[in-house]
């Protein structure tokens, strides 16, 4: 039998900010506003739901101000519990990306995975991080320590890479050698050079690897920081690197795609990504 996921991605934009309510009224705020599109998502019979790089916050990382590092919190946690209830009631598996508090000073950009009984399996913490004009992530973020795992959901093997690790093929090769057949990309990421690249990078690692990816960006402007326009352009890719549906540039918008899992089994017998690497051609070269 085929092996049918529906799956779904949710892009956002913000709707109160730095200056409009306290840390945690601007994170409640934006729970709410997602919470009718995850609704919706579990109406609909989305299997596997995505959520966009730190769903719950503004993108703060364009200022350095440490009131923000109160934003973070435990994983699994409150925020996480209570997706785990969505998650449960419409038997949907869920990537919620959030900021995490491990201890006092260590602080990562974690994305939990959720499986659809509602048990928490595990979370993928962002491995790098960006420290450049308007992108001062090392100001919040430690690097992540964990590796790139991928976990065993009711539907399928789900990985997770985050925003600027897409820039990075060698996490994404992981992957794929680890047994990823969806790999989500929760991000943040404004017009620009970005915008070419972000229909670029993702469709190679997917046909380099042969896997689905599900990519998400937030939409619209985001006051006081001003970084610039969330483009959305939401989508998922096939293991040909094709783009088999796409979000809208502008609006908040919940993105559902069917595929077939099969399809990874016929990419891979005709190219062979794994059999034929030549890995000691270039180990010393990963030692770097």
């Amino acid at each position: 039998m085929p092996r049918i996921i529906k799956s779904g991605l949710i892009q956002m934009s913000l709707p109160m900010t730095e200056g409009e309510g306290t840390i945690e009224e601007i994170k409640e705020a934006m729970v709410q506003k997602h919470i009718p599109l995850i609704e919706e998502a579990g109406r609909q019979g989305v299997q596997i739901l995505c959520l966009q790089e730190i769903f719950n916050t503004p993108y703060f990382c364009p200022g350095q101000d440490k009131a923000w590092y109160a934003s973070a919190e435990a994983v699994p946690g409150p925020t996480t519990d209570r997706m785990a209830e969505y998650a449960k009631k419409y038997n949907m598996v869920m990537i919620v990306p959030v900021y995490e508090r491990e201890s006092a000073g260590f602080l990562y950009n974690t994305a939990a995975v959720i499986d659809a009984d509602g048990t928490y399996l595990g979370k993928y913490r962002k491995n790098h991080i960006p420290h450049t004009t308007g992108f001062w992530e090392k100001f919040f973020f430690k690097p992540g320590n964990m590796g790139y795992p991928v976990f065993q959901t009711k539907y399928a093997k789900v990985g997770v890479y985050i925003c600027y690790d897409r820039h990075f093929p060698d996490g994404a090769r992981i992957l794929g050698l680890n047994g990823a057949e969806i790999v989500y990309n929760p991000s943040a990421t404004v017009a620009g050079l970005s915008q070419y690249l972000w229909k670029l990078e993702q469709p190679a690692h997917a046909a380099a690897n042969g896997y689905f990816m599900g990519c998400i960006n937030r939409v619209g402007e985001e006051k006081p920081w001003n970084l610039g326009r969330f483009y959305g352009t939401s989508y998922f890719v096939d293991p040909r690197g094709q783009i088999i549906a796409q979000a809208d540039e502008y609006k908040d918008e919940l993105l559902i795609a069917e595929f077939d899992l099969d399809m990874i089994d016929e990419v891979r017998n005709t190219w062979q990504f794994f059999r034929d690497r030549r890995p000691e051609t270039y180990e010393k070269l990963v030692e770097l």
